[in-house]
């Protein structure tokens, strides 16, 4: 499956994991808002970069002699 549906539940019930079970035709993963919103920003999907950090090290070769 190339792309997958997204349906977002804050709270997931026992009845939609009921359902979810019982389709044999589809497969449905739940997921919660928090997890849709990882995912989101796991896969660039809705999102924009607002800020971008540089993380600098020192570079020990710069001082061997």
């Amino acid at each position: 499956m190339k792309y997958r549906e997204f349906q977002e539940f804050a709270d997931i019930s026992e009845d939609a994991m009921e359902y979810a079970k019982r389709l044999t035709s589809k497969k449905i993963i739940l997921i919660d808002g928090y997890q849709l919103a990882e995912f989101m920003i796991d896969f660039n999907v809705g999102v924009s970069i607002q800020e971008t950090y540089e993380i600098k090290r020192l570079d020990t070769d710069y001082f061997e002699e």
